[in-house]
């Protein structure tokens, strides 16, 4: 046979939008769904529940509870992680943690012992658990994301941004014990802290820089609803509760 077959190419699932390159009107749907937030709840509470779910609205995507944390909302060949972070200046800062998990290389490698330990050595191991999780992940999804939601303490000063969710190389990276027998991973090419695990509750935490051009709102706070009103919109009826045991 002379030739080969001619095949149709398949054309790759895209985003439903470029990175960080929000959809119209998110900005102030977002505004929205904190406004109503706040004037519901009362305090100044969003957990990364919350955040998911929001998320989740805001883009048209289906939102489930993920035991990795990291594909929590998912719309068609695309997923996300959502993270929230408190910061004074959300509009301006330019570093946060992210807390990425529990990577335990008691359960995943049977080594108890962790103190006095190399640290490049425990490094790797540590970094190839998060590693996998990525990676389990990326074979269900031709797109993974994490979205991070920066927050006042008040949540009148938001910022969003989205990073894409990767695996990293352990050869680029170094590691050290610090002063509180945390374990820190350090980027060879320019030395900057990038992880820190600690062994006590196997916490793993990454340090990302914000994008510059991060969306970032502001809000002004909303009057409190009152709750006999908002029932009596409702036609609260003392049937609608019924006490079973």
């Amino acid at each position: 046979m002379g030739k080969s077959p001619r095949l149709r190419t398949v054309e790759k699932y895209r985003p439903p939008y470029p990175l960080n390159k929000f959809p119209s009107g998110f900005a102030l749907n977002l505004g929205k769904e904190i406004v109503y937030l706040l004037a519901s709840r009362g305090t100044p509470r969003l957990e990364g529940t919350d955040w998911e779910e929001i998320f989740a609205r805001l883009v048209g995507a289906k939102w489930q509870p993920s035991n990795v944390g990291l594909d929590g909302i998912i719309l068609q060949q695309m997923a996300w992680g959502a993270k929230t972070v408190k910061n004074k200046k959300p509009s301006t800062v330019s570093r946060v943690r992210l807390i990425s998990g529990r990577n335990s290389v008691s359960f995943s490698f049977g080594q108890d012992k962790v103190k006095h330990v190399d640290p490049d050595d425990m490094g790797e191991k540590v970094l190839s658990i998060y590693n996998e999780r990525v990676a389990g992940v990326r074979k269900k999804f031709q797109h993974l994301r994490t979205v991070v939601l920066v927050k006042s303490d008040d949540l009148l000063e938001l910022a969003a941004f989205e990073l894409d969710t990767i695996m990293y190389d352990a050869k680029g990276f170094w590691w050290q014990w610090n002063d509180n027998d945390n374990l820190e991973g350090y980027d060879k090419a320019g030395d900057s802290h990038v992880f820190t695990w600690q062994p006590h509750g196997s916490q793993f935490t990454i340090i990302e820089n914000v994008p510059e051009h991060r969306l970032a709102i502001r809000i002004r706070k909303p009057p409190l609803l009152d709750r006999d009103e908002v029932l009596d919109a409702l036609k609260f009826d003392e049937s609608w509760v019924e006490v079973i045991s």
